[in-house]
């Protein structure tokens, strides 16, 4: 008997929404559900405020503001976390110290945090140790760059996205490059940069970079060196993440740099907000995220992705 109802139900529903179209009335699908990982900058010295989904704009390009359906901060329970760190061999000039401060980085990841470690050797991505909880392992696995011909490190950081399993646990990426793609031309969009923005974006995984040079940057094209430092910057920013570099030349601590990627890391949130009803899913869409707190800086993706299989939810 309730297998008839509910049949008649879904029948009297289909029937209904004939009609509507058959009467010329239009019949927008449902909302599709974005999702973000959005990041509490920096906070000059004082605990950072609890946020709450009411605290919250997103508005699109068109400044449609987006119905926030969830604001959920990512600690606890919900504090999981995998984080590759990525080594371009070509960035090889003074690397001893900073490699020891990375070590130290790595040992003092909370207990919900996996690291994993990667090296980008010629154009392609190599992993050594997939995230892990074992910290031992994952210091073993940690070296300092070999040398290796230049090349774009945004192509292999593509390859791992595209290789790195999802996971209910949020996903991050601290490259340690020069950003220098030898092909890429002045003044043009680099594609292997843009392509990279694509994936993190899709995927959502949050990327910081550490600059380091090669040991010939001092003999080194320095346009070609700047537009790698710009490109680091554009990928970071564009995917939630932060880009850290001083000059042309090595820094002389990364120590600074990588608690401040600690601090983020630790005061992230899962932002859930509903697209404009009636807009297709399958695509990327641009978005401003902003608090309604004015002390609060709020670091997010330029972009979110909206999932094809959300229509009809």
């Amino acid at each position: 008997m309730k297998r008839t109802i509910g049949l008649a139900s879904a029948l009297g529903a289909s029937f209904l929404l004939f009609a509507l179209m058959a009467a010329g009335q239009h019949v927008s699908p449902p909302a599709q559900t974005g999702r973000l990982i959005v990041t509490i900058g920096h906070h000059y010295g004082h605990e950072p405020p609890m946020l709450r989904a009411e605290d919250i704009l997103v508005k699109t390009p068109e400044y449609d503001t987006l119905l926030v359906t969830s604001l959920v901060p990512l600690k606890g329970d919900r504090a999981g976390l995998e984080l590759y760190i990525v080594v371009d061999n070509c960035s090889s000039c003074e690397a001893g110290t900073k490699f020891q401060e990375l070590s130290r980085f790595i040992a003092s990841q909370p207990a919900t945090t996996s690291v994993g470690i990667a090296y980008i050797d010629n154009g392609r991505i190599s992993i050594a140790v997939t995230p892990t909880l074992d910290r031992a392992r994952t210091q073993k696995a940690l070296n300092t760059p070999a040398g290796s011909k230049p090349a774009s490190p945004f192509d292999p950081l593509k390859e791992l996205i595209a290789r790195w399993p999802e996971t209910t646990a949020r996903r991050a990426v601290l490259m340690v490059t020069n950003g220098v793609n030898p092909s890429a031309h002045e003044g043009e969009l680099d594609a292997s940069a843009e392509g990279a923005i694509e994936a993190a974006q899709r995927a959502g995984v949050t990327v910081y970079a550490l600059y380091h040079p090669s040991a010939d940057y001092a003999t080194s094209d320095g346009a070609k060196i700047y537009d790698g430092q710009v490109q680091l910057a554009h990928v970071a920013r564009d995917t939630g993440g932060e880009a850290y570099f001083i000059g042309f030349g090595p820094l002389p601590s990364v120590a600074p740099f990588l608690e401040d990627v600690a601090d983020h890391l630790a005061n992230q949130y899962e932002l859930l907000f509903t697209e404009t009803p009636g807009k297709p899913g399958g695509a990327l869409q641009e978005v401003t995220v902003k608090t309604k707190t004015g002390d609060v800086e709020l670091m997010a993706p330029e972009r979110a992705w909206i999932p094809a299989e959300n229509r009809g939810r």
